[in-house]
């Protein structure tokens, strides 16, 4: 696939709505204030220009920030990379792109096929959401996989024993230490399992989508479902990068175990 341009990616819906986001806002607004206190001892009309600039600056890096990353098509996805159930999500994704390629080069020159090719890009990026979340969660699950909860529960058994018949507080705190690991290791396993049905649905519903598109291809349909087509993709690319980011956030919130613990299978 051709990089895609800079022009390109920036008038994208994920650049539209971090434009018109009450975050993007409140930040530029909150940079503002900042950049007019901190030059309070100076003249009022020199606060007033650096808080302009500050909350320019701010709300321009947030907008940046949304540009989707040209990923240059699917290069560098492996699917053998990861361990099942991921791998299958991945290899399913591909699979997907590859069947909507062999449509649209089939297609006639013409509106639709421009309008298609389209939601090739942002489909690009649905497979590449894909190949991030089953990487995160990959690492997710083998971190979870080195908690050894047959263990914890038996130690924990034999903490609350030695709790129940001594007083010192030394024993409780032993007991609520080994509650925390199991609490960490369930915590983890949710994450995955959540993540799991997750993908297995978003893959069905761009599996979906696909087929949609191969039929428009063929001439089946009115080429004005072309837009559904392509905002339902959108709608799926969202949620896969929602889905990516809350594994980020539990990787993080995990702490070495979940987060680097195991070896992120590269890029």
């Amino acid at each position: 696939m051709a990089r895609r341009r800079f022009r390109d990616r920036f008038w994208s819906p994920p650049v539209a709505r971090a434009v018109t986001a009450p975050s993007s806002i409140l930040l530029a607004g909150g940079a503002a204030a900042v950049g007019i206190v901190a030059t309070a001892p100076l003249v009022l009309p020199v606060s007033i220009v650096a808080g302009v600039v500050a909350g320019a600056v701010a709300y321009g890096a947030r907008v940046l920030a949304a540009v989707p990353r040209d990923r240059s098509g699917t290069a560098g996805i492996d699917p053998f990379a990861v361990q099942e159930p991921w791998r299958r999500f991945v290899a399913d994704a591909l699979a997907a792109r590859r069947r909507f390629d062999e449509a649209i080069r089939a297609m006639d020159p013409g509106p639709l096929r421009d309008r298609l090719a389209e939601v090739g890009d942002r489909l690009d990026d649905g497979v590449q959401e894909t190949w991030q979340a089953a990487r995160r969660g990959h690492t997710l699950m083998a971190a979870r996989a080195r908690v050894d909860v047959p263990a914890l529960e038996a130690e924990l058994a034999e903490a609350e024993r030695v709790e129940a018949a001594n007083p010192d507080p030394r024993a409780a705190q032993v007991a609520e230490a080994v509650r925390a690991q199991l609490a960490s290791a369930q915590r983890m396993q949710a994450v995955a399992d959540d993540a799991v049905t997750t993908l297995r649905l978003l893959d069905a519903r761009l599996d979906e989508a696909v087929t949609r598109a191969i039929e428009l291809s063929t001439g089946m349909g009115p080429a004005a479902h072309a837009s559904a087509v392509g905002g339902d993709v959108e709608g799926i690319v969202s949620e896969m990068e929602a889905l990516r980011v809350a594994l980020d956030e539990a990787g993080t919130a995990g702490g070495p175990a979940a987060a680097g613990g195991a070896a992120a299978p590269s890029a």
